[in-house]
């Protein structure tokens, strides 16, 4: 039994990740984010209904888009993922795309992903809590 135990808990621990996200990306800083978001509020009410989004200009490091996916809601930094830091690397959004103005390349608010490139969205973390959102890392 004693043997067991320390087992269980190493299987525990290592099947664990916390909720994090792979944000390793050399073309982006990772700047600290602490966004709340009340949907109550009219600039923000369009994220009550899903595919809609709001775009927060103030934090990340080309500014945020929140999500509403349908089931939860995703945050992402609107900087390109694949590009160094330059005049066209924000990203402005279509739909349900983020796309770079770099290279045009079209990332899926829902994924964070675009067919053939190397490195995702930066995402952030999303707490709901009644009618506010937290975003942060």
């Amino acid at each position: 039994m004693k043997k067991i135990f320390p087992i269980i808990a190493l299987i525990l621990l290592l099947s664990c990740d916390g909720g994090s996200f792979n944000n390793n990306n050399p073309y982006l800083p990772n700047y600290p984010v602490e966004l709340q978001i009340n949907m109550s509020l009219p600039q923000y009410s369009n994220l009550q209904y899903p595919s809609n989004h709001v775009v927060d200009y103030s934090q990340g490091v080309r500014g945020i888009v929140i999500f509403n996916t349908g089931s939860g809601f995703n945050a992402f930094d609107l900087a390109c993922p694949n590009q160094t830091l330059s005049s066209c690397s924000t990203m402005s959004i279509e739909g349900i795309n983020a796309i770079c103005d770099c290279d045009s390349a079209e990332y899926s608010l829902f994924s964070g992903q675009s067919p053939g490139k190397q490195y995702r969205m930066k995402q952030y973390r999303v707490q709901i809590n009644g009618n506010t959102l937290l975003v942060y890392n």
